[in-house]
């Protein structure tokens, strides 16, 4: 196990070569445990479940599949991934929609990730099928893209800054501006209305449908309205400085930085971020190891961006997390356990998926680890 040399040096360089060897053997396992299962969440017994393509998750295990195949040209993990996003594909054109704003996470991860790899020309077709349905969801009263399905046509919520990426990435293929300038807008209503003065950002923002006038924010699966649900900051921290990287836009850059001061000024001893910063009640000491890996790959974008002087900062806060999820999130020594992180949080104010494995922190964990050994693929 790789172990932590101190609070400003933790997995130095040396290791990184010695952590994605560890991963590789991990997920070599995984690509047998899984058979063509689509998992989300691991419990107590370490068994994955098998989720429906059509749910939001289903787009990470590919992802991390990708990666693993980007990084080591190992066939197995291409057998895996390739052809995942027609599966998921099948979930097009339904009546009420099955797919909703996260269509951005389902077919980046595989769609665009397939195409950015080996050239696929049906994965580039599938992935534009996904960018017009994600367009389709935007309110241009409010300037949001609407999250979810059903009744709430107001909401928008700050996890849709991950997928914005989609569009921008839809707008580089087919010279079409509009894909970007809905991106642009929603990112500019969340720094508006969803990221507070020092750094904190909210769940869910409310909008009136009809006249797009701002009404409320909704806690949604952090403490509550006023809380710092953990992953939602993780979400914003990566996806601000992704519409940076996107868009040379200083305002998001800053955006970025800002998410992450909160965020690391935040964290608990051992670097993995409790489930809400806020939470005084309701298990205020409970982690979210998945927080902690989206906000580790996060911040190593932004000191990718960021001046020579300044690197050192966000590289530094995002070794110090890896370096808690490795040492004591990790199931190194649990081969019959089919994930890579132990101790997520999904939602604990609905009780749902308290203290399990969670196929998107496996991924982001993937991700940074590559990221750690100089993955250079930057569509996100």
């Amino acid at each position: 196990m790789v172990k932590a040399t101190g609070s400003d040096t933790a997995l130095p360089q040396t290791s990184y070569r010695q952590l994605l060897s560890m991963l590789q053997a991990k997920t070599e396992q995984m690509v047998v445990q899984l058979g063509d299962r689509c998992p989300h969440v691991a419990g107590a017994d370490g068994k994955y479940d098998d989720t429906n393509v059509a749910w939001w998750t289903s787009g990470f295990w590919p992802g991390l599949c990708w990666i693993m195949y980007d990084m080591t040209g190992d066939q197995r993990y291409k057998e895996k991934a390739s052809g995942w996003e027609q599966r998921v594909a099948t979930c097009f054109g339904h009546y009420p929609p099955v797919l909703h704003h996260d269509v951005g996470f389902q077919f980046l991860l595989a769609a665009v990730l397939n195409y950015e790899i080996t050239g696929d020309e049906e994965a580039r077709r599938i992935g534009m099928q996904a960018a017009d349905t994600l367009t389709s969801r935007f309110n241009p009263q409010g300037r949001f893209i609407r999250a979810w399905n059903g009744d709430k046509y107001g909401w928008a919520i700050i996890d849709c800054m991950m997928n914005l990426s989609l569009l921008i990435w839809a707008s580089r293929l087919s010279g079409d501006p509009r894909y970007k300038h809905i991106a642009v807008q929603h990112a500019d209503t969340f720094l508006q209305y969803g990221i507070r003065e020092d750094g904190s950002c909210c769940h869910i923002l409310s909008f009136d449908p009809a006249n797009g006038e701002f009404i409320e924010a909704i806690g949604g699966q952090g403490y509550g309205p006023h809380s710092a649900w953990s992953r939602g900051n993780a979400w914003a921290l990566y996806g601000f400085i992704n519409m940076y990287r996107h868009t040379g836009e200083a305002r998001y850059l800053q955006a970025a930085k800002r998410i992450a001061h909160y965020f690391t000024a935040n964290l608990p001893a051992d670097g993995v971020p409790c489930w809400d910063f806020r939470a005084d009640a309701l298990d205020p000491e409970l982690r979210d190891s998945s927080a902690g890996a989206i906000a580790a790959s996060g911040l190593l974008e932004i000191a990718a961006c960021v001046p020579p002087a300044e690197q050192k900062l966000y590289h530094a806060s995002a070794e110090r997390i890896m370096t808690g999820l490795t040492e004591h999130y990790a199931t190194w020594d649990r081969p019959d356990h089919e994930a890579i992180l132990i101790g997520g949080t999904g939602h604990r104010p609905a009780e749902q998926n308290v203290n399990v494995s969670l196929i998107y922190g496996d991924y982001y964990y993937v991700e940074a680890i590559a990221k750690l050994n100089n993955w250079q693929r930057r569509i996100f």
